[in-house]
C-alpha cells in the first residue's frame, strides 16, 4: 500500500461526525497539523469495532498539532504541541 502523506506534510483532519466507535477526538477535527512519524498500516479500528474483520488495513500517522490549534484559549507556551496518532482516511492535504 502506498502512502498518502509523508513526514513534513500539513494536514486537515477531516470534519466529520459519524456514529458509532471512532478513534479521531472531536476537538482536533477541522484543525491543521503536520505529519511527524508514518507508524505503519494495521486494521481499521473502526471497522473492527462493527466485527468486521478483514477490511484493508489503513495507514496510521502521528500527527503534531500545537496546543492553540487544539485549544485556541490555551495559554501556555507557544511552542507546545500536541501529538495525536490519526489513520489515513480521516486526513487530508492542506
Amino acid at each position: 500500500m502506498t502512502n498518502q502523506f509523508s513526514v513534513g506534510d500539513e494536514i486537515i483532519v477531516r470534519e466529520a461526525f459519524p456514529q458509532g466507535h471512532i478513534r479521531t477526538p472531536h476537538y482536533i477535527r477541522g484543525k491543521e497539523g503536520v505529519i511527524t512519524e508514518v507508524l505503519g498500516e494495521y486494521n481499521n479500528p473502526e471497522e473492527l469495532a462493527k466485527g468486521i474483520r478483514d477490511a484493508p488495513k489503513k495507514t496510521l500517522y502521528r500527527v503534531r498539532f500545537a496546543q492553540k490549534t487544539a485549544w485556541p484559549d490555551y495559554d501556555g507556551p507557544e511552542k507546545d504541541t500536541l501529538d495525536l496518532d490519526i489513520y489515513e482516511h480521516w486526513l487530508e492535504a492542506k
